[in-house]
C-alpha cells in the first residue's frame, strides 16, 4: 500500500449536500400539506432533524406547533396534522387510533404521514387493517445519511443491529442499499467496492440493482474505494472498554447525533450545556482521538498556551489592542470556554472509571484477548457478577470470554450462567438465548473443538466434496475463531514489548496497546493486497462471504494515486465505535490515506448488548 513518504492525506468530500439535499426534500414534503399544520415528530427522529432543519426553517413553512410522539391522545386543535415518524407499526396504529377518535367525534382534518427513510408495505397494510387507509396521505423522506463530522456520516437506524442480526429482517438492507446509491451519485463513481459480511452482499447487490436503473453520468470522482462492513465479521472490538476520549466520552455522558449534554458535574455550575463534538472544536479535535492517559497532559499545556495568548495584551499600544480585540480575543474566549468543559468531563470520567476498579477490568480484559491468566479472568467475572456492579457490564465480560475462547467449557458455562440469572433475574434467559444465536456467548460442544472440527474439513477437502464443504463451513459460522485470526493477522502486539501511548506505533493503541481491532485490521490488509488474495485461510475462518469488485489480481498497486483513490469510505452494517473510527483515522494518517465513515448507528458495547437484551 503506502509507503513513507506519502503526502498528507487529501481533504474529505464536502458532505454538507447531503444535508441541504434533505432539507430540500423536507420542504417540498410540508409544502404538500398547504397552510398552517401541527407537525408530530419520533422522539428518535428529533434529533437527526434538528440537524437539517430546525425550528425556524419548520415556521417559515407554516408548521405551527411541534409536538412529540408520545403514543397517547392529542391535544392538537389544528385542522391539518403531519406526522414524520419511523416506519414501525406500533406508530402507524398510534396515529390510525388518532384518525379514528376524530372520526368518532365527528370532527374533519386532514393527515399526512411521513416516513422516514423509506414506507414498508407493513405500514399500509396496517393503515388498511385499522380503516384509515383512505383518509390519511403518506409519502417517504428519504434521509439516510446524517453527516456528523467531515468523515462521519450516521444513517441513525440503531434498530439495523438487532432487526437483521438477530431476528433476521431484512427490511433494512435496501435503505443501506439506497443510502450507497445516494452517495455513488454525489461523489462516486468508486473504483473499487470490497465486502466482508452476508449484509454487506445484499446491499451491494441491492446498490448495484438501483445503478442499473438509473441514467449513468460521467464525473470526477471524489471518492475511490468502498468497504462494506457486517458487524457480525467482528464482535470482539465492540465489546472491549474503549479509553481513546471521544469513546470515553460516549460511554459516560452519551453522544448524540454528534453532540453532547454536558451536565452540572462537568459545567461546574447549575446548567447543563450541550456541545458539538466535531473538527471545528480546536480543543476537542486535538484530544478525540488520545489514548485517555495522554489527556490531561495536553490540556494543561493548552491552558497555560491559552494564558500565554492573554497575556499579549500587557504591554500593547491603542491600535495593537484594538487588533487584538477585533480579531483574537472572541476565538480565544471561545477556546477558553471548549477548554474548560473538556477538563470537567475528563475529570469526571476520571472520578467514574476510577470507582469502577476500571484498571482491574482493563487488566481482565487484555487476559482475555492475549488468552493469558484466562481463570484469574473467570474468578473476576464471577466476581463483578456476585457484587451486582452492573448487569450490562457482567454480560459483556461474559460475551468476550467466550469469543475469545471460542466459547465457554459447558461446566463455566452453566455455572457462570446460573450466577448471573440469580443475580440479575431469570427473565434474562431470553437475553442468552440470543446471545447464542449471535453466537456471541455460546457452549463448547463436547468433541466438537475447533481443531476437530478442522479436521472434519480437512477432511472434506481431500473428498472434493465441495456442497458437503460449504455445509462444514456454515457449521463453523459460529465459532469466533479468536485466537487463529488473532496469530494469522498479529491482533495482539506482544506484550514483552514496551508500549508507548503518547507515540503510538500501530492502531492497538486505541486498546491501551493490547489489540488491534479486527475489523481495522481487515481493511488495513484489503487495502495492502488489493484484493483478499493471500487471505484465504482469514476469510475461512471468519466464513463471512468476502467479495471485491474493479480490483486487480491481487498485490499491492503501484504508481502513484490520484486524490479520490486515496479517499476510501468504510461502510459499518450494524454500527460502529468511536474506537474503531480512532482506528482508521490512525491508519489514515500513517498511510496518507482519507477514510469516511459511514455507519447505520455509532454503538458502544452497552447499546449493543442493551439491544439484545430480552426480558
Amino acid at each position: 500500500m503506502a509507503q513513507p513518504g506519502w503526502r498528507d492525506a487529501p481533504s474529505p468530500p464536502d458532505f454538507s449536500l447531503l444535508k441541504r439535499l434533505a432539507r430540500d426534500q423536507l420542504i417540498y414534503l410540508l409544502e404538500q400539506l398547504p397552510g398552517k399544520k401541527d407537525l408530530f415528530i419520533e422522539g428518535d427522529l428529533m434529533s437527526p432533524l434538528d440537524r437539517i432543519a430546525n425550528v425556524t426553517t419548520l415556521k417559515q413553512h407554516e408548521v405551527d406547533k411541534l409536538y412529540k410522539v408520545e403514543h397517547k391522545p392529542i391535544v392538537s386543535t389544528s385542522d391539518q396534522l403531519c406526522f414524520l415518524i419511523r416506519p414501525r407499526v406500533a406508530t402507524v396504529k398510534w396515529v390510525s387510533d388518532v384518525v379514528n377518535s376524530d372520526k368518532a367525534a365527528g370532527r374533519f382534518r386532514r393527515y399526512k404521514i411521513i416516513f422516514c427513510p423509506q414506507k414498508f408495505y407493513v405500514c399500509d397494510a396496517v393503515l388498511e387493517e385499522e380503516g384509515v387507509y383512505g383518509d390519511v396521505t403518506t409519502d417517504s423522506w428519504h434521509f439516510y445519511l446524517l453527516p456528523l463530522d467531515e468523515d462521519i456520516i450516521s444513517m441513525e437506524l440503531p434498530e439495523f443491529f438487532r432487526e437483521n442480526f438477530l431476528e433476521g429482517d431484512q427490511r433494512w438492507v435496501e435503505t443501506a442499499g439506497n443510502a450507497l446509491h445516494l452517495l455513488h451519485s454525489l461523489y462516486g463513481p468508486f473504483s473499487k467496492v470490497f465486502g466482508m459480511g452476508r449484509c454487506a452482499k445484499m446491499a451491494y447487490e441491492s446498490w448495484r440493482e438501483l445503478q442499473e436503473e438509473s441514467e449513468q453520468k460521467s464525473r470526477r470522482a471524489d471518492i475511490g474505494t468502498v468497504f462494506l462492513v457486517d458487524r457480525d465479521v467482528d464482535y470482539v472490538t465492540p465489546l472491549c472498554s474503549q479509553v481513546v476520549y471521544e469513546g470515553l466520552v460516549d460511554d459516560i455522558f452519551r453522544i448524540k447525533c454528534g453532540s453532547v449534554e454536558f451536565g452540572p458535574e462537568v459545567t461546574s455550575s447549575d446548567k447543563s450545556v450541550k456541545v458539538m463534538l466535531n473538527s471545528e472544536d480546536k480543543v476537542f479535535s486535538e484530544i478525540r482521538n488520545e489514548h485517555f492517559s495522554n489527556v490531561f497532559s495536553f490540556l494543561s499545556q493548552k491552558a497555560r498556551n491559552l494564558q500565554t495568548a492573554y497575556d499579549k495584551r500587557r504591554g500593547m499600544d491603542i491600535q495593537q489592542m484594538k487588533t487584538f480585540v477585533s480579531e483574537e480575543l472572541k476565538g480565544l474566549k471561545q477556546e477558553h470556554r471548549l477548554l474548560s468543559l473538556h477538563i470537567g468531563a475528563s475529570e469526571s470520567i476520571m472520578k467514574k472509571k476510577t470507582k469502577q476498579d476500571f484498571q482491574e477490568l482493563l487488566k481482565t480484559e487484555h487476559s482475555l484477548l492475549e488468552g493469558f491468566e484466562v481463570r484469574e479472568a473467570i474468578a473476576y467475572i464471577e466476581e463483578h457478577i456476585s457484587r451486582q456492579v452492573s448487569m450490562v457490564e457482567s454480560l459483556r465480560l461474559l460475551c468476550l470470554l467466550s469469543l475469545t475462547e471460542n466459547g465457554l467449557l459447558p461446566k463455566d458455562y452453566r455455572a457462570l450462567k446460573s450466577q448471573y440469572l440469580q443475580s440479575y433475574g431469570v427473565e434474562h434467559l431470553l437475553t442468552f438465548a440470543n446471545l447464542r444465536q449471535l453466537g456471541v456467548l455460546v457452549e463448547q460442544q463436547p468433541g466438537e473443538t475447533l481443531t476437530v472440527m478442522e479436521s472434519k474439513v480437512g477432511k472434506l477437502v481431500n473428498d472434493k466434496t465441495a456442497g458437503k464443504l460449504t455445509d462444514a463451513f456454515s457449521s463453523l459460522a459460529k465459532k469466533s475463531n479468536f485466537r487463529a485470526l488473532s496469530k494469522k493477522l498479529a491482533l495482539v502486539p506482544k506484550s514483552d514489548e514496551e508500549y508507548d501511548l503518547r507515540v503510538p506505533k500501530d492502531m492497538a493503541y486505541i486498546f491501551s496497546g493490547a489489540y488491534v481491532p479486527l475489523s481495522c485490521r481487515l481493511v488495513e490488509q484489503v487495502l495492502e493486497r488489493n484484493g483478499w488474495t493471500g487471505l484465504e485461510e482469514v476469510t475461512r475462518m471468519i466464513n463471512r462471504h468476502e467479495f471485491a469488485v474493479g480490483a486487480g489480481g491481487g498485490g499491492p498497486e503501484g504508481g502513484e494515486k490520484t486524490d479520490a483513490q486515496r479517499v476510501i469510505l468504510v461502510m459499518f452494517l450494524g454500527g460502529c465505535t468511536y474506537s474503531e473510527i480512532a482506528a482508521l483515522r490512525f491508519l489514515g494518517r500513517e498511510r496518507g490515506l482519507k477514510f469516511i465513515v459511514v455507519t447505520t448507528a455509532i454503538t458502544n458495547s452497552g447499546r449493543l448488548l442493551e439491544a439484545l437484551l430480552d426480558h
